[in-house]
């Protein structure tokens, strides 16, 4: 324990906060203390679990409200970022702002230097075999939509066959309904089995010489399980199916090798692993990324332009037209470092730890329903819950946390209808955790939602 925080400091050194500097503006529902926002120094910090050893690099998590410290239990949604990353994305608007790959002046040599880098450690740090692999994106959402309009429209055609979960997110069902709606390819949505899981044996049995894509999950966003993606690729293989995985659950929180997945496209975004928002990638095998069509047309990735006709760059400057989120993408960049230097393995196994901690607490509450499979020594639950109770609303449950006790959850579909409807429920509450949660913070949201749900019952 004591390594991985001198390892830490010696990564980010003075990384102790941002300083009192950040004040929040008035809220008309609760005051905010701005003096609680200066994180304390890491000397402070209890060397115990990682989520202590951590939680100073993140300024946002220092807070209170009505003297209630801020308990934030909403990572799935986005998570926070560490010093390190605001203070890189500062550094190139006020050092060497510039665009990049169009000029040869220091300012622009420096920013393409430094978003090209950025693209070597997203590489790196889900082992892809060539830097060119990786493409930057919006997020996630634009990655899987290039793709299916990319790939898909160019190799769909009526009778095709398009294989998902019911339990995917809205960004990997809506761009394939609107490609089956051009194509006239079919979608077919593999089901749950009891223990509310996708039935990986109906998958396989739905693979047939008809099935040109599967796409999957690789850690679900409601149900916290984790599909086999390498036996969902080796099935699909035989079949001659490609396969897309929306790794948004699961690139943040463990080890990812795209190498050994073998998927032929693989998407996340920035902002849930601790980076900024507006940009995410996509990773995908060169050689299909070679035979795709653009997805957008204009600056950065033509070859030449004529006027009748124009010839495209190779990937990945095929698929970033005009200029991109330079600074986001240098801010993922410090991100990846950021976690790389923590260990992926170790933040793996610290939260498989305390996402069964939560499981299991939320278990002493009255009434509780958590969907997904239970944790045991084969399965280990992503450290989220998604979760009713009997007889009280999600939206009312996360509401009371936030304005009692400063506890921030999400409630809703969590972009996942179908999965919903397949529950036989409308909504769901949801408590999803990072690195830099802790223990402690379980059992303070734990209490206030036993409170909350007192509160709710006398006035039900």
């Amino acid at each position: 324990m004591a390594a991985t925080a001198a390892a830490l400091r010696c990564c980010f050194p003075g990384s102790s906060g941002v300083g009192s500097g950040f004040v929040k503006p008035n809220s008309s529902r609760r005051g905010w203390c701005a003096a609680a926002v200066a994180a304390p120094s890491r000397e402070a910090e209890p060397v115990s679990s990682l989520g202590h050893r951590t939680r100073v690099d993140f300024p946002i998590l220092h807070q209170e409200f009505d003297d209630a410290k801020l308990v934030y239990f909403d990572n799935g949604a986005t998570s926070q970022k560490p010093c390190s990353v605001m203070k890189t994305l500062d550094e190139y608007y006020r050092s060497y702002n510039s665009n990049v790959h169009r000029g040869i002046h220091a300012l622009s040599a420096k920013a393409t230097h430094a978003y090209e880098d950025a693209r070597r450690k997203v590489a790196n740090f889900v082992n892809a075999a060539d830097s060119r692999e990786i493409v930057f994106t919006r997020n996630a959402t634009e990655a899987i939509n290039l793709v299916a309009y990319s790939w898909g429209l160019s190799n769909l055609k009526e009778g095709d066959e398009i294989v998902l979960t019911v339990a995917e997110h809205h960004s990997a069902i809506v761009p394939w309904q609107f490609v089956s709606q051009k194509t006239g390819a079919t979608l077919k949505y593999v089901g749950l089995t009891k223990e509310n899981v996708p039935d990986i044996e109906q998958l396989k049995g739905f693979l047939s010489n008809k099935t040109k894509i599967v796409v999957v999950h690789h850690v679900s966003n409601v149900l916290g399980s984790m599909l086999p993606i390498e036996e969902i690729v080796t099935w699909s293989n035989r079949v001659g199916a490609k396969v897309l995985v929306d790794a948004c659950q699961s690139v943040p929180h463990m080890p990812v090798d795209v190498q050994k997945l073998g998927a032929d496209f693989l998407v996340a975004s920035s902002h849930k692993m601790c980076g900024p928002t507006g940009v995410g990638f996509l990773h995908g095998k060169f050689e299909i990324l070679s035979s795709m069509e653009p997805f957008l047309g204009g600056g950065e990735m033509i070859a030449d332009v004529f006027e009748d006709k124009s010839t495209y760059a190779e990937p990945p400057s095929r698929f970033e037209a005009g200029t991109p989120a330079i600074g986001e993408a240098i801010g993922l960049g410090a991100a990846i470092d950021y976690l790389s230097c923590i260990g992926m393995e170790q933040i793996h196994e610290y939260e498989k730890e305390l996402g069964t901690y939560l499981y299991e607490s939320l278990l002493s509450v009255p009434n509780v329903q958590i969907y997904g499979p239970a944790p045991s020594q084969t399965v280990h639950r992503a450290p989220l819950c998604s979760f009713n109770i009997e007889n009280v609303h999600p939206t009312d449950i996360a509401e009371i946390l936030d304005l009692q006790h400063s506890v921030a959850i999400r409630s809703g579909h969590h972009c996942a209808q179908i999965l919903h409807r397949t529950l036989g429920i409308n909504a769901s509450a949801r408590a999803s955790l990072h690195f830099y949660n802790t223990k402690d913070e379980v059992d303070t949201f734990v209490d206030a939602l036993k409170a909350t749900v007192d509160f709710l019952t006398d006035r039900y």
